[in-house]
């Protein structure tokens, strides 16, 4: 498989959408002799979907195609040299993967063509087994269905621990450690802004373009902070080598 899961799409500091990982989803792009994107933007709600293709394919120098141009979605995966998924609501992103019947052709490029899979935020997520460290509202009437689990640890993109002030809910760490404390046989991977995990066979590597480690959430454990993939190692059921 070849993944590129990122926390964020955009970073103040570097211009253009992936703008902060553009020389890494480049490089995966040229190996991989990618021609086109298919971009699935259902997690977009307020903006144009072909307005996110575009503004993705001028970013990165390569032609991107929203899905919803096809008129047929199953076979536009089928086709896909690149699936590339948005972020935006990750419950309404999860509910159209559904209803349109891509959760499986999505699985089967990915993991039987070696298609590569590019996913930002909510599109981060629905990598996991499920959208259950998803930081969004459930704006739709969807149940928490099963993701991709193309990765087989949950996410939590956008992680913040930073306190502010003022706030009087739970912070980011309690809710992480409220969903351990109800499934305390899985994990949780807390990627920070502009920071993302690689994973191309069965090596996985974790980089951050502002230097900052990730956490690993346990039931019952302290939130440690790493530096790099190591130790995801024992997390993942392909053993990746590191």
């Amino acid at each position: 498989m070849e993944l590129l899961l990122l926390s964020n799409g955009k970073a103040t500091e570097y211009p253009g959408l992936l703008g902060w990982a553009r020389e890494r989803v480049q490089s995966l792009l040229a190996r991989k002799q990618v021609k086109r994107i298919l971009l699935i933007p259902y997690a977009v709600i307020r903006s144009d979907w072909d307005a996110r293709a575009n503004e993705l394919g001028e970013s990165l120098g390569v032609e991107a195609i929203s899905i919803h141009q096809f008129d047929d979605p199953v076979e536009a995966i089928n086709q896909a040299d690149a699936i590339f998924i948005s972020g935006g609501n990750t419950w309404r992103l999860n509910q159209l993967l559904h209803e349109y019947g891509l959760i499986v052709p999505i699985q089967r490029a990915v993991r039987e063509r070696g298609v590569p899979y590019v996913g930002w935020s909510a599109g981060c997520n629905v990598a996991t087994p499920s959208i259950r460290t998803t930081n969004d509202m459930p704006v739709c009437n969807a149940a928490v269905l099963p993701a991709l689990g193309l990765f087989p640890q949950q996410i939590n993109p956008h992680y913040l621990d930073a306190s502010i002030s003022g706030h009087m809910g739970e912070t980011r760490d309690e809710r992480l450690a409220e969903f351990c404390a109800i499934n305390p046989s899985e994990h949780v991977v807390a990627l920070r802004e502009a920071s993302l995990l690689q994973i191309s066979g069965e090596s996985i590597e974790y980089w951050s373009a502002r230097g900052e480690g990730f956490k690993i959430f346990k039931h019952g454990e302290t939130p440690q902070e790493f530096m790099d993939a190591t130790p995801l190692a024992g997390l993942t059921p392909f053993a990746p080598k590191v």
